[in-house]
């Protein structure tokens, strides 16, 4: 509107416009009908002049203002809709591709699959699932622009079905790694991956489901999960989940897929979240290997039966490693763990959270039930090393036969 009043009037003396030429009308009607015709008139030549290629004004359609998405100015701070979440991380996403080859009874087959990741450093490193790059023989990253690489496993960490990769690339966009510590029921969260290993680079969006959900894998192994009710499927895992705030809060890698009821389930998965593997990939790209924080024991949840008889609830100790910081504090055989710090704890997964989010050298008090008695205990945190790729012979031989199917109750998302 401006530039049609700077075309056409010219300000009074006092600056209200008058007409051009400075002849003014003394019938309201006639002025209010002329400029009405005015600025029809000059409405319709713009757009006449912008759909048959004259001038460049711009016609804008709707009833409400366009979103904008700020890709270059999008700050952590700063809540984002899904379309701005995508538009900032998409180029941080990729797909996997994995050639598997099997030996079945002397024949040898090679199949495919295929998985999600994401870029952590502009230098090439990349995460994915374990589960994604298991037994396979080669591996191959895609970004978002189409460019396709071939991909060295660094190092992986099976028990938290993680695996970081490295292409020869630089200058690429790493996602922004966020706090899964910071996160509450309700909290809307959005997945980026490739569904299928065919609907490339999809969005699906949820909330966060559930916190620290217990799921024991067809593998055996248990997690502590987020749920979401993101669409998480076939060729899902690996990817990651942000938070609004475009931060990666967890990495897909389970959906829940029946217990054989034949019941129809629905966007029921799960996301490994990221506070709990961060230390683990950073240990691996920066030396090599796997080191977690330990105490040594091996325990159990006490079961209800058991608490019928007047134990109380907590980590039962099955048995205590020699050398290790247990045993150095005096944890034996049969002790009930039930507080860590002040904290109580139902049984071996508070303990195992409790140890996990402790760094090496730090002193935890434990609270023990020992024989009718209750004691304290002061274990100091040790750190237990092993090779990020220490059981490469074990999946080669898993490789060679055939093993390692999926699960059918929680099962992997690729």
């Amino acid at each position: 509107m401006d530039n049609m009043y700077n075309e056409n009037y010219q300000p009074d003396n006092n600056g209200a416009p008058a007409p051009a030429g400075g002849k003014k009308k003394t019938t309201v009607l006639v002025a209010v009908g002329l400029v009405l015709a005015l600025l029809m008139g000059l409405l319709g030549s713009a757009i006449g002049n912008s759909l048959f290629g004259k001038g460049s004004t711009t016609v804008y359609e709707g009833q409400r203002e366009s979103s904008v998405i700020d890709v270059s100015k999008i700050e952590t701070g700063k809540l984002m809709t899904p379309a701005e979440v995508y538009a900032a991380n998409v180029n941080s996403t990729v797909g996997i591709t994995t050639s598997v080859t099997t030996n079945y009874w002397g024949f040898q087959t090679t199949s495919a699959a295929s998985g999600s990741g994401f870029i952590l450093t502009a230098d090439g490193y990349v995460l994915t699932n374990y589960h994604v790059i298991e037994s396979s023989s080669s591996i191959s990253v895609t970004l978002y622009d189409g460019k396709s690489y071939d991909a060295t496993l660094i190092g992986y960490d099976e028990s938290s079905d993680i695996a970081v990769l490295k292409i020869d690339a630089e200058g690429l966009t790493p996602v922004v790694l966020g706090d899964s510590d910071n996160l509450n029921v309700g909290d809307s969260v959005v997945a980026i991956g490739n569904p299928l290993g065919e609907l490339t680079f999809s969005l699906t969006s949820g909330a966060v489901s559930a916190l620290n959900r217990e799921i024991t894998l067809s593998n055996s192994v248990t997690m502590n999960l987020i749920q979401t009710d993101c669409a998480i499927n076939s060729g899902n895992s690996g990817g990651a989940l942000f938070n609004l705030y475009g931060e990666v809060i967890g990495i897909t890698n389970a959906k829940y897929s029946g217990s054989g009821s034949g019941a129809s389930i629905d966007n029921i998965g799960f996301a490994i979240p990221i506070n709990h593997v961060r230390g683990i990939v950073e240990s691996i790209i920066e030396n090599g290997y796997v080191a977690k924080p330990y105490i040594g024991v091996t325990v159990s949840d006490v079961s209800e039966e058991t608490m019928g008889y007047g134990l109380p609830a907590g980590a039962a100790v099955k048995a205590v490693s020699e050398d290790s910081p247990a045993e150095k504090a005096g944890l034996q055989v049969n002790d009930i763990i039930t507080a860590v710090n002040g904290k109580e704890i139902s049984g071996r997964t508070g303990l195992s959270e409790a140890v996990s989010a402790a760094s090496v050298g730090d002193t935890l008090t434990l609270t023990v039930y020992r024989q009718g008695k209750t004691i304290s205990v002061n274990v100091t945190v040790g750190e237990q090393i092993q090779s990020a790729l220490a059981n490469e012979d074990n999946r080669q031989s898993s490789q060679q036969s055939g093993y390692g199917s999926l699960p059918d109750f929680f099962g992997f998302g690729s």
